[in-house]
């Protein structure tokens, strides 16, 4: 049983760290500034130019397929790229990818839809939530009727990524409502210039989803996305193209805090003693260690189950439920070790503190998390001898 890296994994981790340090870390002080005065933390000039350096060393499209001038990075090794951007709270990603259901595109979306998006030129969002089907992705409500060669769809939906920048959206719409989720829902591409609407929501983050109205907006029969009636397992394509991503970024982000913290710990003395030697703060870091190792572990052994040809569900809601549990802790911890400077918005930790509550939220609540592990080891799917069986 081997766990050390090899040389391709080392070295491309190695390059990200770098990058991030380099890159990405000098920003930081800026970014609280203008967040501070309720502006964009990284401007879209930035952003592009920060893309287009990575490009020129090779990065590129992490998990695009090469066929479509990506990497093509397999699970452990887009799960390490992934925890070092997680070290930095600045909002960078690399640029070349699109929605994976995007690959569902016939010719004629490629065009207009999959290539731009990869190349940068357009913005996607992912609109499936509703104001009454967040969890239970079964009970959208948004209807999408065929009149001749276009479909008219009604509806709302709510908490969506990118849903005030995006151009385009793919849009989950009931079209037989007998049928519901089997075969009754179905995915279309739609154009923000047929007429729907966001409007952004605001958050106690720096996230900004949004809510999008469609009004009897007209879309052409070409715009389906796949078959009509398999929208909802294109939804859980997406939904579940890697849930191990999120735990991946917020374990980088609590390796940062615990160094932040015991730095801290090191400088800042009470009663002429270093607060490192208070055994209260030792175990608060102790503690923090050990989760972090045990979340390192839980994501990269999800990450192998999906390069390893296996179904990783399982592992991933482990994943995703322990990752979100556990940083809101280490963040909390690390937050008090700072003590009053830590509440301030002077110091990231306050930042990351909003930040990592929302993992515990999106893509699959702690309470799905816990409800589909309990339901895989009560029916026999899985079990709690784990991998090893």
């Amino acid at each position: 049983m081997d766990f050390a890296l090899s040389d391709t994994e080392r070295d491309l981790r190695d390059w990200v760290r770098t990058f991030v340090r380099r890159e990405l870390v000098p920003l930081e002080p800026e970014v609280l500034r203008r967040e501070r005065r309720g502006e964009r933390g990284l401007r879209p000039e930035e952003l592009r130019a920060l893309r287009q350096t990575a490009r020129e060393a090779g990065f590129w499209g992490l998990q695009t397929p090469s066929e479509y001038g990506g990497m093509g990075l397999g699970a452990v090794l887009t799960a390490l790229v992934e925890i070092e951007l997680g070290r930095t709270f600045v909002p960078f990603s690399f640029g070349g990818a699109a929605d994976n259901i995007l690959f569902a595109c016939n010719e004629d979306q490629e065009q207009r839809y999959l290539l731009p998006t990869i190349a940068g030129e357009r913005v996607s969002c992912f609109a499936l939530t509703e104001p009454g089907a967040g969890s239970d992705a079964k009970a959208i409500r948004t209807t999408a009727r065929r009149d001749g060669d276009e479909w008219v769809i009604d509806g709302e939906k709510t908490f969506i990524t990118n849903g005030n920048e995006a151009d385009f959206a793919m849009v989950f719409a009931v079209t037989d409502r007998a049928k519901g989720a089997d075969g009754g829902v179905t995915c279309f591409l739609v154009d923000r210039d047929l007429g729907w609407k966001s409007e952004l929501i605001a958050t106690m983050g720096e996230w900004g989803p949004a809510s999008l109205v469609f009004d009897g907006v007209r879309v052409p029969a070409r715009n389906v996305l796949g078959e009509v009636g398999g929208g909802f397992a294109l939804a859980m394509r997406w939904i579940g193209r890697g849930r191990y991503l999120l735990p991946a970024r917020a374990l980088g982000a609590c390796e940062r805090l615990v160094e932040m913290a015991m730095e801290h710990a090191r400088t800042r003395h009470t009663f002429g003693t270093p607060i490192a030697d208070r055994q209260a703060i030792q175990w608060m870091i102790a503690d923090s260690a050990v989760e972090i190792e045990a979340l390192r572990w839980l994501v990269l052994h999800a990450a192998w189950q999906v390069d390893s040809g296996l179904d990783s569900r399982h592992a991933q809601s482990m994943a995703k439920l322990y990752g979100g549990v556990k940083a809101n802790e280490i963040v909390d911890r690390v937050l008090q070790i700072h003590g009053g400077m830590g509440y301030t918005r002077e110091l990231p930790v306050e930042r990351w503190y909003r930040e990592l509550r929302l993992l515990r939220i999106y893509e699959g609540t702690d309470e799905i998390q816990r409800r589909t592990i309990a339901r895989n080891l009560l029916r026999g799917y899985a079990s709690v001898s784990g991998v090893l069986g």
